[in-house]
Parts: C-alpha cells; structure tokens; sequence
C-alpha cells in the first residue's frame, strides 16, 4: 500500500481496516484530543473476549517537547500517547488481551490513526513511571497511537525484515476432512478464517491454525514464542468480528473432545455457527 498521511475522517467497514491496516513506528508528533482518547479506551471498556480473565489499559501521554523518548525502542518516533496494556502471566490472560485490545487497535486505523504493538518486559522502564496495576497485573504490552508520518529509514528495514507483508497461504493455516485436506476458499468460514490470516503476529509467526467440521471451526495453535497466545487472541479477534460484521449468529466454547491436532499444535477454543442449525 502507499504511503499516505492519514486523517481523523475516514469511513471503512471492520473488513477494510483489517486489510489496509500496518503497523506505525513514525508518527508526526500530532498528540490525540481529549475526545478521541475517550472514544478508545470506551472501545476497550465495552470489548468483549471469550476468554474469561481481567486485562487493563492506560492510555499515557509523553511530552515530546521536554525530550521523552520511550526506552529501549529507538524505531519509535514522534508519538504523544501510548496505550499501556497490562495482564496475568496465564495463557487466558494473554488470549483475552489480544483479543480485546486488538478492537482498539482497530478502531483507531478506522479513525485515521496509525498504532504499533510492541510486547516485552518494561520492568523499570519509563512506561512504568507512576503507573500502578491491580494485583495479577503487569505490563506486557505498549503501543504508540498517533497520526502516521512518513516512514524512516530504520522502520522500512525493520519492515522487510520482519517480512510484515508477507503472510503463510491460506491453505497452510486452515483445515477440513479431519486435517487432511487444505480448506477451500468457498467455504462458509472462509471470509472470516481470511480476516485472522491478515492478523499482525510477533515477527510474523501467523501461530494460529483451524479446523472446519461442519458448523463448527476448532482452533489451535503452533507454539512460536513467548507471545504466541498474545498473536492468537488477535487473530481470533479477527474471526469473530467479521462474523459480527456479517450477522452470522454463533458463539465460542470449549469442545470437550476436540479433535487431535498433527504435530505440536495445542487446541485453544471453538466456535459454532447457530444460525445454519
């Protein structure tokens, strides 16, 4: 996609965001109003997640003027605000901090501002500086939100070398017919399964894998790294919002036999289509 300074009035539906969103590490040093930092965290309030376990989000201002950088991540540059994104160290806290926030994330491509995730340790660093969190919550995740400047040098490497848009095919993550067979685009679920390919991931790991059987989709997951279940939540995040977007009555839930993945794959939740029933 070109390059383009984005604005605070765009109209896109759920499925465009997903598809033309891309992570911003040059911003123009443009901080958000009062209205638009309202409108965020009240997206992240009413988020809803499978996934029953608390998370908490703080957003920061930084004061550019009076030389604040964020420690430790120099590709970053000209961002005001930061979301701070705090959880247990639990997979089910992970899956529902990817999945609620990654609404966030998406609301605010779809209101013209650009964010990055960027998941770490920040113990003691100056994201923490008179932050406290409920007890079980740590800071996991920051993310910089702010209007898109034109890219730096440093973040078009970082880009190409992460491979940032190159995603696994389709048929490489999605299943029938017991995991024997590739999933056909035609599909039921393919438009959703679609939108969680395009999900951002940890240098780009896509650890999300599916099964269809029917009405129904099993998920799992390849375990890549320490922030795989934090990747997967975005992705499931993903599928269910474009199910939503679609009116397609379903729910998430726990199969109690779930069907046995090849390799290493660990079953995460499934989801089931009511209304074809």
């Amino acid at each position: 996609m070109a390059f383009k300074i984005q604005t605070n009035i765009i109209t896109m539906d759920i499925l465009e965001a997903i598809r033309q969103r891309r992570s911003v590490r040059t911003f123009n040093g443009n901080g958000l109003d009062d209205n638009q930092h309202s409108l965020l965290l009240k997206v992240f309030d009413e988020a809803r997640s499978p996934f029953d376990a608390p998370v908490y989000l703080q957003l920061a201002k930084f004061n550019l003027r009076e030389g604040y950088k964020p420690s430790t991540y120099g590709m970053i540059r000209g961002a005001e605000d930061y979301f701070l994104l705090a959880f247990g160290d639990d997979g089910l806290s992970a899956l529902a901090a990817g999945f609620r926030f990654e609404q966030v994330v998406i609301k605010a491509w779809m209101m013209g501002l650009g964010t990055c995730w960027i998941a770490g340790t920040f113990k003691g660093s100056s994201f923490e500086r008179g932050i406290s969190w409920p007890d079980g919550g740590r800071l996991r995740v920051v993310c910089p939100v702010g209007y898109a400047a034109k890219p730096a040098f440093m973040e078009k490497v970082a880009r190409m070398t992460a491979r940032s848009n190159h995603r696994k095919p389709f048929g490489d993550l999605f299943f029938k017919n017991g995991f024997a067979d590739a999933l056909d685009a035609g599909n039921i679920f393919a438009e959703s399964l679609e939108m969680m390919r395009l999900a951002p991931s940890s240098t780009n790991s896509q650890p999300w894998r599916a099964l269809v059987d029917g009405t129904n989709v099993h998920f799992f997951y390849k375990p890549v790294s320490k922030f795989s279940l934090l990747d997967c939540g975005i992705g499931l995040c993903h599928f269910s919002e474009t199910e939503k977007l679609r009116a397609h009555s379903g729910s998430f839930y726990k199969a109690e036999n779930a069907p046995a993945a090849p390799h290493n794959w660990c079953y995460l939740i499934s989801y089931a289509r009511t209304d074809l029933r």
